[in-house]
């Protein structure tokens, strides 16, 4: 089980605390997601902006529907990224979610705040599947070219020692396969979108190697890819799966794992 940007029906998304009370529920593998500041600050957020569902500015007041974009995050330093919370607006879609301060932490600070509380628990390390947050049409205006967004993800990886402990996951092929070129021994997977025009082979003959996993939509899973990614070698691990009814039918069809908002739900 994965929790899903930490445990967001729960806490708020990609913060520390979602990160430590997934953990608490049990859960090994905390899926994140990874963007660049201006100062070249790998840092945790799904968007490479602040989103109106989550943001309180500085000043108190909320970020606009449509004006998200405005506040993009690679041409801010870490410094001013701070100032605005990410944990006090009631979100839309997560009513249970916990309210409290939060910012987006660096990669690097949430590394070790699950290494201290690992400490106290006295439990293996978890494993952390990353996802690099870039397109084509970003590179230069979102995040820097897939070249860099890796060097400076792997800095960190590297820095830590968690070689052994991600996968590095993504929609955007040129950084995977630039990892399996530079850092042969890194796992990745390959996210699928349901409007995906590729089929699976077509997929795999544009990623150009077989990774170690295959994460598509869950609302794509059937028996016969669950078959194809197994005779591929790759375990298959959907997204994002919420419904309880929805996992007990995956589960049968034999896969490997889940991405989930709520990890207590699916441990249960």
């Amino acid at each position: 089980v994965q929790a899903h940007r930490g445990c967001r029906a729960l806490m708020p998304e990609n913060t520390i605390p979602a990160m430590l009370k997934a953990i608490d529920l049990g859960v090994t593998t905390l899926e994140i997601d990874v963007v660049i500041t201006k100062d070249n600050k790998v840092l945790v957020s799904h968007e490479p902006w602040f989103e109106t569902e989550i943001t309180t500015k500085p000043d108190g007041s909320f970020i606009k529907p449509g004006e998200a974009m405005q506040y993009n995050i690679y041409q801010m330093n870490y410094e001013d990224v701070m100032k605005y919370d990410v944990g006090m607006k009631p979100h839309p879609r997560f009513p249970q979610q916990q309210k409290i301060k939060a910012i987006k932490p660096l990669l690097s600070d949430l590394f070790d705040s699950v290494a201290e509380s690992m400490k106290v628990r006295r439990r293996p390390f978890p494993f952390f599947n990353i996802e690099t947050k870039c397109l084509p049409a970003g590179d230069g205006r979102f995040h820097p070219k897939p070249e860099e967004f890796v060097e400076l993800l792997m800095a960190v990886i590297k820095e830590k020692q968690l070689e052994e402990r991600v996968i590095i996951q993504s929609f955007d092929f040129r950084t995977l396969k630039y990892l399996h070129e530079k850092y042969p021994s890194i796992k990745t997977s390959m996210l699928i979108e349901d409007s995906d025009e590729n089929d699976f082979d077509g997929q795999l003959n544009k990623l150009g190697y077989t990774p170690e996993y295959y994460s598509p939509n869950h609302t794509l899973v059937d028996e016969k890819l669950v078959k194809q990614c197994h005779d591929k070698g790759m375990k298959i691990i959907p997204w994002t799966v919420n419904d309880e009814k929805q996992f007990k039918k995956l589960k049968k069809l034999g896969i490997d794992g889940v991405i989930t908002d709520y990890p207590d739900k699916v441990k249960n």
